[in-house]
């Protein structure tokens, strides 16, 4: 009777492991972007000029709010006109590999051997995209924003 017993709790520890590597196992690819995705830096966005730029500022406000221009040029009056382009590169890779791997003693082999019940599943994500957006702000005669244009794309 107790070999009955014996045998009987293997395969309960058998199906308990068995849930657990599916239970698990592995995370899914969407966890694995979110995770890699890094959205807390300070960086130059359209909402952001939306909100912050306004006609009748100067040019040390603007430089305050979006930093140093890439270009700067004059008009066809000699105005100043401040150009801001930023491309962006985001690539992402993420794996996990999880899984159990178990020796049950007296049940598929020695310690030496290495029997026993094993498993593993992996998953990852790659992820390539870019971003555009292109500022330019115009300013009159007595150094102060007069207009303000902007362009965004993402692919």
């Amino acid at each position: 009777m107790e070999k009955k017993t014996n045998t009987f709790c293997k395969y309960q520890l058998i199906v308990l492991l068995g849930a657990a590597l599916i239970l698990g196992a592995c995370s899914s690819a969407s966890y694995h972007r979110s995770q890699v995705q890094d959205d807390s830096t300070d960086r130059m966005t359209v909402g952001k000029v939306q909100r912050e730029i306004r006609v009748g500022m100067s040019g040390a406000e603007v430089a305050q709010v979006l930093g140093s221009p890439n270009i700067v040029s004059t008009d066809e009056n000699r105005r100043e006109v401040w150009i801001y382009d930023k491309i962006a590169t985001d690539q992402a890779y993420s794996t996990s590999r999880g899984g159990i791997n178990a020796l049950i003693l007296g049940f598929g082999g020695d310690v030496a051997g290495g029997g026993g019940i094993g498993g593993s599943r992996s998953s990852g994500a790659a992820s390539t995209s870019q971003r555009t957006l292109t500022v330019i702000i115009k300013f009159d005669n007595d150094g102060k924003v007069r207009d303000f244009a902007y362009h965004t794309s993402r692919f």
